[in-house]
């Protein structure tokens, strides 16, 4: 006997079928429900039927209580909200086991709002539901977030239709034409954004959500310029945190500037603000003016505004530390006494009787191969030559002095001294010139009296070198100490006439071979005598306030200080170049340049804050600073 046949007799015996636990089969979920038996829970009584009328009015409430449009029940973990094999699906266990409404009723559903929306796929218990519907779309949104389609949620939302028992891929004729694409959309987007109706708005708001990042390539270009307009905008001040921070900027400087360097480099650290807040140049100011050639001098003018103080002050401790690397900018194929000059992004240098102009690479560590400008006129080497008022003033070993304009071709030479000219000194539109033949000279810039000697001035010995007062009242000259008299002397620039000279200990021979002024009082020299000695007129002529002795007992050629606390010294024997603290006796540092076959004394040597260069008889050395 067929299941119906059976549920027609239970009825004329006045039973309910639903009573007894069973249903007939059309009225299941689909794949057809087979028979269970009743729960233990009804009783003999329970199985009496009530009327059919009241039976039929029962299940048309229930079937219109679930028209409505109410949030689905969410399915249990791992539940998937179904159960049973995917083409023979039963009932729906996240529900509760309750049966679906027949098959009948669904398809008419169906019917009625075919071409109005779409019908679902039922895959994964995820209804779509008729999205064109205004009452329920309403409805939806009168349900809240909770309504929205998702994973686990029915199939009933908006009146979708189900796909019947064996056809999984089958859709409703409404959802033909156009409604397929907006299918497939929906597939890939989600439900949950059907509502901005374009795939394109989708990906746009998946690209925001991470970011703007559509690839791998292009993620590693916005990181990068996510970095660079994070690194650009100036950091805010933290609301939070102590309340120091909340101070005004004027005081958090004062308090800031009696902190040392260790400090300063732990406060950066904590934040952004904070990080470019203590890189002002304030804060390292006095920090700087401490350390080895930071580019203050001992009055604390600043020679070099353009370079961050605190990055001056990192490469200040390669100095004091020694740090540096070494390298060579120039070779020559024969022995010379070269000199040379800085001056911007050039260096000028001497090479037999030329001077040669080269032009610095941007990392101030090496030249390019060929000068830019070569000025020649002398007979034979040059034995000296300065840079002033955009001139070159040289002094060469034929005894003449030449003039050369640093921008054009413009050169005059004349006859100066009978003997070589070993030094030159050029401020103020006045030339001074000290000669092997034991005189000094002075001489007028301008040029309607090139060559007009205004004093000419009997030393008695040879001057091996001389500079100007900055004051450009007076001028200094250094001898060779042959005779009874000291090698320091200070002349009157305008009338040529002995001030005073300084020393009086000096041992016979100990000439002076360089010398200059740092400050209008004060000078320091050196020579064969192997001292550094730095003098103070406003204290003493006759004593030198400080000293500092060769350890090799060398001859000292050059010098060159930062005007504050660094002296470089060039020593005769093997190239050292040594490094002086003036705050102490002792030698910092020494860098042999050659070694026992090319020993050469250093002729020459200046430097920045970041490299130093060494004139030697062979080459030109760097030593660099900023990348040891």
């Amino acid at each position: 006997m067929c299941f119906n046949q059976m549920f027609l007799v239970l009825q004329k015996m006045g039973m309910s079928a639903l009573k007894l636990g069973f249903a007939p089969r059309n009225a299941g979920a689909r794949g057809g429900s087979r028979l269970r038996p009743a729960p233990p829970h009804v009783t003999r009584s329970d199985m009496v039927s009530p009327p059919l009328e009241e039976a039929a009015a029962a299940a048309a409430a229930a079937s219109s209580a679930r028209l409505r449009v109410e949030p689905a029940p969410r399915p249990l973990m791992g539940s998937q909200g179904r159960s049973g094999a995917p083409g023979n699906r039963g009932p729906r266990e996240g529900e509760g086991g309750e049966a679906r409404e027949p098959q009948e009723a669904r398809v008419a559903r169906g019917k009625r709002g075919k071409g109005k929306g779409k019908a679902g796929t039922g895959h994964g218990g995820r209804g779509s539901g008729a999205e064109g519907k205004p009452g329920l779309q309403r409805a939806r949104t009168a349900a809240g977030p909770e309504a929205a389609a998702g994973p686990g949620r029915e199939a009933e939302e908006g009146g979708g239709v189900e796909e019947g028992p064996g056809s999984p891929g089958k859709r409703d004729e409404g959802s033909a034409g156009p409604g397929k694409e907006e299918e497939e959309e929906e597939r890939r987007v989600g439900p949950g954004r059907r509502e901005d109706g374009s795939l394109e708005r989708a990906r746009e708001r998946g690209c925001r959500a991470w970011g703007g990042i559509p690839g791998p390539r292009t993620a590693m270009a916005a990181a990068a310029e996510e970095a660079a307009a994070a690194a650009a905008e100036p950091a805010a001040r933290p609301a939070a945190g102590p309340a120091l921070w909340r101070l005004p900027e004027e005081l958090l400087l004062l308090i800031c500037s009696y902190l040392d360097m260790p400090a300063l480099g732990r406060l950066a650290q904590v934040c952004r603000w904070l990080r470019r807040f203590t890189s002002c140049d304030l804060l390292w100011r006095r920090i700087a003016r401490a350390s080895l050639n930071s580019g203050f001098t001992r009055l604390g003018t600043d020679l070099m505004t353009s370079i961050p103080v605190k990055d001056r002050v990192k490469v200040s401790q390669n100095w004091r530390l020694g740090r540096c690397r070494e390298g060579i900018l120039l070779k020559w194929r024969c022995r010379q006494m070269p000199w040379m000059q800085l001056e911007d992004a050039s260096l000028y240098i001497s090479q037999a009787n030329f001077i040669l102009a080269y032009q610095f690479r941007p990392d101030g560590a090496s030249l390019h191969r060929r000068p830019f400008r070569v000025f020649a006129g002398h007979d034979e080497d040059v034995c000296h030559f300065v840079l002033a008022n955009s001139h070159i003033i040289s002094a060469g070993g034929d005894g003449k002095i030449g003039v050369h304009k640093l921008h054009s071709t413009f050169t005059v030479k004349y006859s100066a001294h009978e003997q070589e000219v070993n030094c030159v000194d050029c401020k103020g539109g006045i030339i001074v010139s000290g000669s092997r033949d034991r005189t000094a000279k002075v001489w007028p810039l301008a040029s309607g009296r090139l060559g007009q000697c205004s004093h000419t001035i009997q030393t008695e010995d040879r001057v091996w070198s001389i500079a100007i007062s900055p004051l450009l009242s007076s001028f200094v000259t250094g001898t060779a100490c042959c005779g009874h008299f000291s090698p320091l002397r200070i002349w009157d620039l305008n009338s040529g006439q002995l001030i005073t000279h300084l020393g009086s200990d000096f041992p016979p021979g100990a000439g002076v071979l360089d010398v200059m002024y740092e400050s209008p009082s004060t000078l320091l020299s050196c020579g064969y005598d192997t001292y550094v000695r730095y003098w103070d007129l406003r204290t003493s002529a006759r004593k030198c306030v400080m000293e500092w002795e060769e350890p090799h007992d060398s001859t000292l050629y050059c010098l060159q200080t930062d005007g504050n606390h660094l002296l470089a010294t060039g020593s005769s024997y093997y190239g050292v170049v040594r490094l002086w603290d003036r705050r102490q006796r002792a030698c910092l540092h020494a860098f042999p340049l050659t070694s026992t076959p090319l020993s050469s004394p250093v002729y020459c040597l200046r430097f920045t804050t970041r490299h130093l260069y060494a004139a030697l008889s062979y080459n030109l050395h760097i030593l660099d600073f900023q990348n040891p």
